[in-house]
């Protein structure tokens, strides 16, 4: 599916697209925004989410060990009059879900998540070598 109008006449499209149906499916479509940063210390994970709540959000650690994260907005009335119609409605994200896997030296007991300023910011700590030591597994051989 190719994602990318290729027209030469770009003006028409311009003003069909404002008032067609099809973006509908494109903001259907929209995630947020995530920034993963790593520093010597722990790993963060910046999920950009302006007009979203903390109870919009679900962060939690799969069977599979992947952390998941996961939102979904319900649609608000929003006020709007009988007279008056949207042509254009993009505010919203209706659900979204990411997993990531985690690195082998994440300290899963200790992950945090909190929101602030309309972005979610989750916290991986890192384990050190003698944690990550305890951990494994050792299994006998028969």
């Amino acid at each position: 599916m190719n994602l990318i109008k290729r027209n030469q006449n770009w003006l028409p499209d311009v003003f069909s697209d404002l008032f067609s149906n099809d973006w509908m499916l494109r903001a259907n479509a929209t995630a947020p925004a995530i920034n993963i940063v790593e520093s010597e210390a722990d790993y963060r994970i910046e999920v950009a989410a302006p007009g979203m709540t903390k109870d919009d959000f679900c962060v939690r650690i799969d069977d599979d060990n992947n952390l998941v994260i996961s939102m979904e907005k319900k649609a608000e009335n929003l006020g709007e009059k009988e007279t008056e119609l949207y042509l254009r409605r993009e505010f919203s994200y209706s659900k979204f879900e990411q997993k990531m896997i985690l690195p082998k030296n994440a300290d899963k007991d200790k992950i945090a998540a909190k929101m602030e300023h309309g972005v979610l910011n989750v916290s991986i700590p890192k384990m050190n070598e003698d944690d990550l030591k305890k951990n494994m597994k050792m299994i006998a051989i028969a």
